[in-house]
């Protein structure tokens, strides 16, 4: 079955809302990209007026940027310490905006949406 983004069947407190007009193409929704770690995949989706998304599907790099120093690095991904989306995704090493992910040189703070932006960004956390 299809994921669907349209208006709900229900009204606010919990009664049968009619339909004003049918489901459309543009409302349906896609499966999660769920980014895991491992060698560097992407897939390309074409999205509403033949546009492309780029959806990173695994990386093992992400690009740190230290905010004593302002510089950039690009370091190793050991695992995934937490993500507040979802706490399963910490147990299957899934990456998301928001989740904290440790590297070879600490603990960072993913900053990008790999799943919308196909890129892997963060930002150091002081310890």
């Amino acid at each position: 079955m299809a994921i669907w983004q349209g208006k709900s069947m229900k009204t606010p407190t919990g009664g049968r809302a009619k339909m004003s007009r049918g489901k459309r193409k543009s409302e349906l929704g896609r499966a999660a990209a769920e980014t895991k770690i491992g060698g560097k995949k992407n897939r390309k989706i074409r999205t509403q007026g033949g546009n492309v998304k780029i959806r990173l599907a695994t990386d093992e790099k992400i690009n740190v940027v230290n905010p004593e120093t302002n510089k950039m690095e690009l370091v190793e991904i050991i695992s995934v310490i937490e993500n507040q989306a979802n706490p399963n995704f910490v147990r299957r090493n899934i990456i998301t905006k928001g989740a904290l992910v440790e590297t070879s040189s600490g603990k960072v703070r993913v900053t990008s949406r790999p799943g919308q932006d196909g890129v892997l960004n963060g930002v150091l956390i002081a310890e």
